[in-house]
């Protein structure tokens, strides 16, 4: 929201494209509404029938109604990413820029979500799977509490989300998050090919303090993208004191994605 707040402002349209049962179709558990830990282990969640080709269905509408009116940006953060290859292999025709923030790129080596954070590149970083609620396998998708009091857990939320944030803006930032994320999500595969997502200039933001997609990965999915399309590679920004969600001040970002519609 703060960016896109900054990117209005400098006169673009821009849309926040919310995913099925994300967003403003969020679902939100009533175990979860109660904090009801052992109910909230089993109860069942609509998303764990979602896939990417889900994921892709709705982008790729919203970038058929954007194109309209005009040149299309599209920027994916964190999970994101997968998203942007997808779409971007899809309707590369419609698409003027791609945008990775601190983003999943999937490659031939590194396919699926799952297996960029599983690459040793992605060692220091902090997981949540300790902080996990019930078995992803039988829900069907991974659950966090974000409204846990445990000390211990809100202080590996803050070091993977926000680390150099104030306890008030990380609080701010748990207010809004979502439990559930389907596993199908991580596991699907989401390989731009050289011919169709390859033409699209793309630029990479690469956040220096991350500890949910670590520095030395993004670097990596950066490198083998570059590899595969030897012609158009990415164009990186660098912010060296951001972690996962950004910096605290959305200008920096705002002014690099403002640049990218021109």
């Amino acid at each position: 929201m703060p960016v896109a707040r900054e990117l209005v402002l400098r006169g673009h349209r821009v849309v926040m494209v919310d995913q099925p049962w994300h967003g403003a179709e969020a679902f939100v558990a009533e175990s979860y509404q109660r904090q009801d830990l052992t109910a909230m282990a089993v109860e069942p969640s609509p998303l764990k029938d979602l896939g990417l080709d889900d994921y892709q269905a709705r982008v790729t509408g919203i970038v058929r109604q954007a194109a309209h009116n005009g040149p299309v940006v599209l920027v994916g953060h964190s999970l994101g990413g997968v998203s942007v290859s997808r779409v971007g292999d899809a309707v590369p025709h419609l698409l003027h820029h791609i945008c990775y923030m601190a983003a999943f790129c999937p490659s031939r080596v590194l396919p699926t979500a799952d297996a960029c954070t599983a690459a040793p590149e992605n060692a220091n970083a902090v997981s949540p799977v300790e902080l996990t609620v019930g078995d992803p396998d039988r829900l069907g998708v991974l659950r966090l509490n974000f409204r846990t009091r445990a000390s211990g857990e809100l202080a590996l939320l803050k070091e993977m989300i926000c680390a150099d944030y104030p306890d008030a803006d990380f609080r701010r930032i748990l207010a809004g998050m979502q439990t559930d994320e389907p596993v199908a999500a991580y596991a699907g595969r989401a390989v731009g090919r050289a011919g169709s997502w390859g033409r699209i200039p793309r630029t990479y933001l690469r956040f220096g303090r991350d500890r949910t997609i670590a520095t030395a990965l993004q670097d990596r999915m950066i490198a083998e993208a570059d590899a595969s399309t030897p012609g158009n590679s990415f164009r990186v920004h660098d912010f060296p004191g951001a972690s996962h969600v950004g910096p605290l001040d959305p200008a920096p970002v705002a002014h690099v994605l403002d640049s990218l519609a021109g």
